[in-house]
C-alpha cells in the first residue's frame, strides 16, 4: 500500500510530547487549536463529500466549537480542484481546509506549494501508510471501489469485474466518469496499469455499452432504480443504501479493488491557522472517526470498527500503484479515458 478527524478537550501528554517535536510554533499552535475557546473566526471548507455528510462532519466541529462559523464548498473532487487553481491562478485561494477523494490530488497540490504541512498528534493513531510523511495530507477514512448489484434483477451475484464486459449484461452496467469524479480518476489509473486489466478494461468497457455518469451517487441511483444492473462505486454508498432498504448488494471482486483514502490538507496561505488546525485535528480524532463509521465509512484511525456491511482494509484484496507515477500520468489518462468514451 502506497505511503501516502482532534476532539477538543484536554490535551494528553502524548499529543503534547508529538507536537512538541514539531517546534515550538507548532506546539503552541496545537494547544490552542485544543484549547477551544482560542479557536475562532470563519473557515472555508471544500469537499467532494456528500453534502449530508459534510454538514454532519460540519455540526459535529461547530458543536464543539460555537465561535466558528464554516462556509462549505461541495462538489467532485474534480471541479474542487479546478476551483482551487482557479482561485491561485487570480492570486487568492479561498479555500481554508480541503478533503476530496485521493492522495494523487493532494500530492500535486503538495509539489505546487499549496499545502500547509502540519502533523496532527491525532495522526499518531493513524497507519504511517496513509500519513504524508511531511505532514501535508492525511488520510481520513478508507474507501474501496466495488461492484453494487440491483437484487431484484440480478438472481445470481457476480465475483468479478468482468461482468461489466460480458456481453451477456450489454448495457446493464453504469460507471462514474474519472473527468468529474476523484475516486474514479484515481481507479482510472491503478486499474490500467494492473496486469490482466490495463486499457483493455476500459476499451472492452466502452464495446459492452456501459453508461457514464458524474458520479458515485448517480451510478447508486442508476442501480437501485433498476436503471441499471450493475455499477462501479465506492463500497460505503452502496452498503449505506442496502441499510437503508434499497435492492442493491455490494460486491468486492475477486480480482481486487482500489481503495482511496479520502485525505485532508490545510492550504498554505489560510488566514485561519488554528482554526484550520483544529478542523484537520477533529476529523481524525476518535471522535471524528467514530463519526465517519456513524455515516457509514471504514475509518482510517486506528481501534474503531467499520460499519455493518464493509471490509475492514486487512480484509480487502487492494490493488495498488505508485502514487508518484499515478500523478505523472493522471491527465493522460483522463485524456485518453475522454478519446475512448468519446467525452
Amino acid at each position: 500500500m502506497n505511503k501516502l478527524f482532534s476532539g477538543v478537550g484536554i490535551l494528553t501528554m502524548t499529543a503534547f510530547l508529538a507536537a512538541c517535536g514539531s517546534g515550538q510554533e507548532e506546539t503552541e499552535d496545537s494547544v490552542e487549536a485544543k484549547s477551544g475557546s482560542a479557536v475562532s473566526g470563519t473557515l472555508d471548507f471544500y469537499t467532494s463529500q456528500p453534502d449530508a455528510d459534510a454538514q454532519a462532519l460540519v455540526n459535529a466541529f461547530t458543536e464543539k466549537n460555537p465561535d466558528v462559523k464554516v462556509s462549505t464548498f461541495r462538489s467532485g473532487t474534480e471541479e474542487v480542484v479546478s476551483k482551487i487553481q482557479a482561485e491561485n491562478q487570480a492570486g487568492a485561494i479561498q479555500a481554508d481546509v480541503l478533503l476530496v477523494a485521493d492522495s494523487v490530488t493532494f500530492e500535486n497540490f503538495k509539489q505546487e506549494d499549496l499545502l500547509l504541512k502540519y502533523k496532527s498528534p491525532e495522526a499518531e493513531a493513524i497507519d504511517g501508510a496513509f500519513v504524508d510523511p511531511d505532514g501535508a495530507y492525511t488520510g481520513t477514512k478508507v474507501m474501496a471501489t466495488g461492484l453494487v448489484v440491483n437484487t431484484n434483477k440480478v438472481t445470481e451475484l457476480p465475483d468479478s469485474w468482468s461482468v461489466l464486459t460480458d456481453e451477456a449484461t450489454k448495457g446493464q452496467g453504469i460507471m462514474p466518469s474519472p473527468l468529474y469524479s476523484g475516486a474514479a480518476a484515481y481507479n482510472l489509473g491503478v486499474m490500467t496499469k494492473q496486469d490482466g486489466m490495463g486499457w483493455e478494461l476500459y476499451e472492452n468497457l466502452r464495446s459492452n455499452d456501459i453508461t457514464i455518469t458524474q458520479g458515485n451517487g448517480a451510478v447508486l441511483e442508476g442501480v437501485a432504480m433498476g436503471e441499471q444492473n450493475y455499477g462501479m462505486i465506492v463500497d460505503y454508498l452502496a452498503a449505506r443504501a442496502k441499510s437503508e432498504g434499497s435492492p442493491v448488494e455490494l460486491v468486492y471482486p475477486k480480482e481486487g479493488v482500489p481503495v482511496i483514502t479520502e485525505p485532508v490538507g490545510i492550504l498554505a496561505n489560510t488566514d485561519n491557522e488554528k482554526t484550520a488546525k483544529a478542523f484537520v485535528d477533529f476529523i481524525l480524532s476518535e471522535e471524528g472517526q467514530e463519526l465517519a463509521s456513524e455515516l457509514g465509512y471504514t475509518p482510517i484511525r486506528e481501534g474503531i470498527d467499520a460499519p455493518e456491511g464493509l471490509k475492514t482494509l486487512s480484509e480487502m484484496n487492494v490493488l495498488e500503484a505508485n502514487t508518484g507515477e499515478l500523478l505523472e500520468t493522471r491527465e493522460d489518462d483522463k485524456a485518453k479515458f475522454g478519446e475512448i468514451f468519446g467525452q
